[in-house]
């Protein structure tokens, strides 16, 4: 792979969040979301918005899928790291291609009910709670990746990638343990836009997109031929 392509692919990952974030901020999503305790008055409010809503909608759709070019160029490294025995580096690739689903799905689902602010009051609040259900509570293929990438760094023989960057998969993986908690409360630092929940997973994310991004962007600046490790490594 070019390191041209190579850094492209590196700045996506900072670009996802960067372009997100703009499209929610216009959508109106931030910097206060809908939450589950939110009256259907207060949500056929906000999709009535139509023509900003589905404005900031679209540039979030197109934000979230810069992921996936940083999803290729992660399991590319963790490729040259894992060599003739990639079963790691498939495992991230199949939950990472999942996440970037599951990211891109609530927004098109958003965008589906601020398509039609006039129909029934209670369809629309149907969809706005299925797309925030969806968005933060399908945790397993997100902890699946960053543990993926995390013991793929940590077993490195070569060292591609700092051992601290395994460390931080760990943690952001873990962070997004309180996310299921969004089922039972509607209100409160556990509902679906409560600070543990929303704000750590966003946080967190967040840190994940902009922190591989620059590791890479790191990794393919040095341009090193990294020879694969011969065999399994069993240590950490």
């Amino acid at each position: 792979m070019s390191r041209r392509l190579q850094l492209v692919c590196a700045w996506c990952g900072p670009a996802t969040v960067v372009v997100t974030l703009c499209g929610w901020l216009i959508a109106g999503i931030l910097p206060i979301p809908l939450g589950a305790s939110s009256t259907t008055e207060e949500v056929v409010s906000f999709y009535g918005h139509d023509t900003r809503v589905l404005a900031g909608l679209v540039i979030a759709q197109l934000g979230i899928c810069l992921v996936f070019p940083l999803i290729a160029l992660i399991g590319y490294q963790m490729l040259r790291i894992e060599g003739r025995r990639p079963l790691l580096t498939f495992l991230q690739l199949v939950t990472g291609a999942a996440t970037g689903v599951l990211l891109l799905l609530p927004m098109l689902l958003m965008a589906v009910a601020a398509f039609r602010p006039d129909r029934n009051p209670e369809l629309t609040v149907t969809l706005n709670d299925i797309s925030w259900l969806v968005f933060i509570t399908p945790i397993a293929p997100f902890i699946i990746q960053n543990i993926a990438i995390g013991i793929a760094i940590l077993r490195d023989p070569n060292q591609t990638l700092p051992r601290w960057v395994g460390y931080m998969n760990f943690w952001i993986a873990a962070s997004f343990l309180p996310d299921q908690l969004a089922f039972f409360f509607h209100g409160g630092p556990f509902s679906w836009r409560g600070v543990f929940v929303f704000w750590l997973a966003l946080t967190t994310y967040s840190v994940f997109l902009v922190g591989m991004g620059l590791v890479l962007r790191a990794a393919a600046l040095r341009g090193d031929d990294v020879v694969p490790a011969a065999g399994p490594v069993t240590a950490y």
